[in-house]
């Protein structure tokens, strides 16, 4: 049997963690079981590492406020993913903008709670919300030098139909939870 490993980089709750965790590690796809090898998060007080201790997994903190630069924390990172047979490395939550020396060196898929290419950057859900925009979404793509504007995977999108902020946060983390892993089975999977 092929195992896929992959990597997950994380920042916080870990909400989007626990759906890959639940949905698809050590499951078999086509013939293809996807492991969950590495974790690997910036804050060392994230939720989403007790989560991780919930199904066995312990996270590697390399906290980005211990490098004088955004290029010496991405090497870090390139370094220790590097140590294992990763081949994809997925940023669920991950609040981190990465330079080349990141993303020139890691095959990565990012996910985006807004329809990319609109409302890129780390307030997407209240710029969307707050726009006159009829539909709200998630989006996936692969990661490049340009933040959040990467090759795009997979969207999936949603009415308005008077949501409040609350209901249209809440509306995008669950479009999230199902959307990231179905992506990664389709990349690992069925050779997307």
């Amino acid at each position: 049997m092929v195992v896929k490993n992959i990597a997950v980089l994380f920042s916080g709750s870990g909400s989007n963690l626990q759906a890959i965790l639940e949905k698809i590690h050590n499951k078999i796809f086509n013939g293809v079981k996807i492991k969950v090898a590495l974790l690997i998060c910036n804050n060392p007080n994230a939720k989403g590492i007790k989560r991780a201790k919930k199904f066995g997994l312990e996270t590697i903190v390399i906290n980005h406020r211990d490098y004088d630069s955004r290029e010496e924390f991405d090497q870090a990172l390139v370094d220790e993913i590097k140590k294992y047979d990763i081949d994809l490395s997925v940023l669920a939550g991950f609040m981190r903008i990465l330079t080349p020396v990141f993303t020139d060196n890691i095959k990565a898929i990012n996910l985006h709670p807004s329809i990319l290419p609109l409302f890129k950057g780390a307030n997407a859900i209240s710029q969307s919300y707050n726009s006159d925009m009829k539909i709200g979404g998630v989006s996936v793509h692969w990661v490049s030098s340009q933040l959040d504007s990467g090759e795009i995977i997979a969207q999936k999108s949603f009415a308005r139909k008077h949501k409040s902020l609350k209901e249209w946060e809440e509306k995008i983390h669950k479009i999230e939870h199902k959307l990231l892993p179905k992506t990664i089975i389709e990349i690992l999977a069925k050779g997307k």
